[in-house]
């Protein structure tokens, strides 16, 4: 059974829903990814993960649907370089409340939110912590590098996980779309960059900033290490760790709600 939801008929659908598919969102942006790649970076990469996962998943006997990626997310951080667009916090928490009411409504019951932009982070995992008891369905939320961060780890060389338009990301367009990646300008990337937040004051504090106050090209990590090889092994490493996690039936077992205590 082919994965794709929107190429699928209603009745295809329906029954998947009787055989407990697993639903994958992808939640991801349109945003500068410096002087070298393009503004689809982190939709077509989330888009990409889904889709190799939902194969994987698919090898291990689940059943699997991915859905058309959420293109847009929250990137205000990235406005200042012009090529973003952005939504606000109640117009993005509207929106994947829609897309998850409209799912469980035709009876599906295991849903992920595959994340695929840093700036959507904080937000999606309070849409979580909202929706879960709203609709009594627990949802399952995660960002692929946080998810697979000791396989991406093994496979890059200078940095030690994936950043912003950077060795892992270069990387992995030049395995995917090479023609849409501007080797030439990789250079540019270069620029000075200011200290980040814990270098300042330690781990465990939170500033907001835009990337132009921490990068003049827009650009945070290495992409001058990129290379299409390495792109492959990471979406193929990410997709097995994000599997085998998908695949866990105790993880759609565990109790998440408790009756009142009475007393």
């Amino acid at each position: 059974m082919p994965y794709e939801w929107r190429k699928l008929r209603a009745d295809q659908l329906r029954e998947q829903a009787r055989q407990n598919a697993i639903v994958i969102l992808p939640v991801a942006s349109l945003e500068q990814h410096g002087p070298h790649l393009p503004v689809e970076v982190d939709s077509m990469l989330g888009e990409t993960v889904a889709a190799r996962t939902a194969e994987k998943v698919l090898t291990n006997g689940q059943p699997v649907l991915v859905l058309p990626v959420i293109w847009t997310g929250l990137s205000e951080h990235h406005m200042s370089f012009g090529g973003t667009v952005t939504l606000d916090n109640a117009a993005f928490t509207a929106l994947i409340e829609g897309v998850v009411r409209s799912v469980l409504r035709h009876g599906f019951r295991r849903i992920v939110l595959l994340n695929a932009h840093g700036g959507n982070e904080n937000a999606l995992r309070t849409i979580v912590d909202d929706l879960t008891p709203k609709l009594g369905v627990p949802i399952v939320q995660f960002t692929y590098w946080y998810a697979a961060a000791v396989a991406i780890a093994k496979i890059l060389e200078t940095q030690g996980g994936l950043s912003h338009a950077c060795e892992a990301e270069t990387s992995m367009m030049m395995a995917v779309r090479p023609d849409l990646v501007a080797t030439d300008r990789i250079p540019l990337a270069k620029s000075n960059t200011t200290p980040d937040v814990s270098d300042i004051a330690g781990a465990g504090v939170y500033l907001w900033r835009s990337i132009g106050s921490r990068s003049g090209s827009g650009v945070l990590g290495n992409p001058e290490a990129a290379t299409p090889e390495k792109g492959e092994a990471l979406f193929d490493a990410i997709s097995s760790a994000l599997a085998d996690k998908l695949c866990k039936q105790d993880l759609w077992e565990l109790p998440w709600t408790a009756d009142p205590v009475q007393g």
